[in-house]
């Protein structure tokens, strides 16, 4: 497998997932280098993820994980952080999540548009959840919808125009990468990201990983040894 490095012409990002910590499981180390550089990044999340946590209720869990994923976010340099409120759990792929999608995309005009993979199965055989397969797919979607005006027109009458400036979508954790970055920099941004979400981990039991022991595997996978010791890898499209 031969990458190619991952373009840097381009100011601002977007980046779509379906739950808080989606984007802490590797991605935010690329955000770390890019913040830094002064590009612009914001992250939409399709949920609160309120189901995530077996011995909290989804009420006390939504308010309590938005924040985590906003301190998290801010480890990264990320001060705008914005949620659609959809169910965790059940998100369904459809005309409702691409239409939210779309008007968030005409309302910060991005570039660059990061989201997670839509295959059945993650690098390695695990299977992709749900709501990571929806959120995707519908994302994707959404580029073109954003850009055309005769869908969802109704978006128009809210003051959104069409914005069709996306130049790239990088999908992460494809198991068809072609660009990569080296995040060897930012790996212990991306830990304390991670280590932003302490509810969640906690509640995840004594037995799973250590955040840096997760983001070490994940970023520093033996296949990509050749492009540095941590590594991120997304499957670009370029949409110009």
């Amino acid at each position: 497998m031969t990458l190619a490095e991952f373009p840097d012409d381009w100011q601002s990002a977007l980046c779509v997932v379906a739950h808080p910590d989606d984007l802490e499981y590797g991605t935010a180390a690329a955000v770390a280098g890019w913040t830094a550089a002064g590009k612009s990044v914001s992250y939409l999340l399709a949920t609160r993820g309120e189901a995530g946590i077996d011995g909290m209720s989804p009420e006390e869990a939504a308010p309590a994980r938005a924040q985590e994923e906003r301190d998290g976010a801010a480890e990264v340099g990320v001060d705008r952080v914005d949620f659609l409120d959809f169910t965790d759990g059940i998100v369904e792929y459809g005309l409702p999540l691409r239409k939210a999608i779309a008007a968030h995309i005409r309302r910060v005009r991005p570039e660059l548009l990061v989201i997670g993979t839509f295959e059945e199965f993650f690098p390695g055989g695990f299977v992709n959840q749900a709501d990571h397969r929806a959120v995707g797919l519908a994302a994707m979607d959404a580029c073109a919808d954003a850009g055309n005006r005769w869908i969802f027109p109704e978006l128009l009458g809210e003051g959104l125009e069409p914005w069709g400036g996306i130049r790239y979508v990088a999908i992460a954790a494809s198991t068809q990468p072609t660009h990569y970055l080296d995040v060897t920099d930012t790996f212990d941004l991306a830990v304390a990201s991670l280590e932003a979400h302490q509810l969640y981990n906690e509640g995840l039991g004594p037995d799973f990983p250590s955040p840096r022991e997760l983001l070490t595997e994940i970023l520093g996978m033996e296949h990509l040894r050749e492009y540095g010791d941590k590594v991120w890898a997304a499957q670009l499209i370029n949409r110009r």
